[in-house]
């Protein structure tokens, strides 16, 4: 499996549960406390640090400590560059092809 592939599998784990895409949501407006997470998603919290875990993992969230305070924020930077690199690679293969895919 290329170095993209298993990128894109990585992203793929991190948005692909109902619970995580509701975090990103949230994150997108902004960083913010899991306390905050919690109440927006509507999730416990060791439920919700459990998918922070998973997106850090995923590399879709950073963290930043802030006194006493952890805040979560979405990993723009290499969420981009993924994609831009999914875009790159898909834009290859097309240029390689000659012939349509059909659908059937």
């Amino acid at each position: 499996m290329s170095d993209l592939c298993n990128e894109i599998n990585k992203f793929g784990k991190g948005v692909g549960n109902a619970a995580r895409y509701r975090i990103i949501e949230a994150l997108l407006k902004g960083r913010k406390t899991v306390n905050e997470l919690t109440r927006i998603v509507k999730l416990s919290q060791p439920a919700v640090s459990q998918h922070l875990k998973t997106l850090k993992a995923c590399d879709l969230v950073i963290d930043e400590r802030s006194g006493k305070e952890v805040f979560y924020a979405l990993n723009t930077e290499y969420t981009l560059k993924l994609l831009h690199s999914l875009v790159n690679d898909m834009n290859k293969q097309k240029s390689k092809s000659k012939k349509p895919i059909k659908n059937k």
